[in-house]
């Protein structure tokens, strides 16, 4: 079991958000066109405010359980999206909290959103570009598929690459998810974490989900 990440300060969560900042302009990218969403599964309910006054505006959670306490842990203070495996029967729960799902990858997910969502909702896809057996997202072939028999509005697509000995091992799966992207004019591209997101700024990412990068000390 991972502990939960306590004794966060503003302080360093202002400076590691300004060091991604930076990061984000040495990749050639204007910090306008990208969102910096801070992953909060290992974090504390009681940690969110150091993120709030560390200048965090976007966050996400992977568990529809924890994503509601932390909602009502810390109102009103951020942008909230769900990025974790997206259980159909938890779509229900999620919607009401959050502005995007980054991870619809089901048929029985799309039932849910068809059932409780609303002209308001919006989704990212999630896609499985590198192929890996029993990992969650669609194949890239089954994307138009998918599209037509969604219901609600799909503003972008989502990817977790496989854990790379180099950043740069990734590059190839960041760059055929911008071009499932451009081919259906879906302007969102999810993509990237604390140990590739250079690589997927690089790449056209448009949110990047953060932890240890933007809650570790550092020099």
């Amino acid at each position: 079991m991972v502990d939960l990440i306590r004794a966060l300060s503003a302080e360093r969560v202002g400076r590691n958000l300004e060091r991604v900042r930076e990061q984000i302009v040495v990749a050639g990218r204007d910090p306008a066109t990208v969102e910096i969403l801070a992953a909060v599964k290992y974090l504390a309910s009681d940690q969110l405010e150091a993120l709030a006054l560390g200048g965090v505006t976007v966050v996400g959670e992977n568990r529809a359980q924890d994503l509601v306490a932390k909602v009502q842990a810390c109102p009103n203070r951020f942008t909230w999206d769900f990025i974790g495996h997206l259980q159909s029967r938890k779509v229900r729960e999620i919607l009401p909290h959050v502005r995007y799902i980054h991870s619809v990858a089901s048929d029985s997910a799309l039932n849910q959103l068809a059932r409780h969502g609303s002209d308001s909702t919006e989704v990212m896809i999630e896609v499985n570009v590198a192929g890996e057996a029993g990992k969650s997202g669609i194949a890239p072939a089954e994307l138009p598929g998918f599209l037509e028999r969604c219901t609600v509005r799909v503003v972008g697509l989502m990817t977790m690459p496989p854990l790379a000995r180099r950043p740069e091992d990734n590059r190839p799966h960041f760059a055929a998810l911008r071009a499932l992207a451009e081919r259906h004019d879906l302007p969102q591209l999810s993509m990237g974490t604390s140990q590739d997101y250079v690589v997927a700024l690089q790449e056209g990412a448009t949110i990047v989900r953060l932890g240890t990068t933007l809650y570790a000390s550092t020099p």
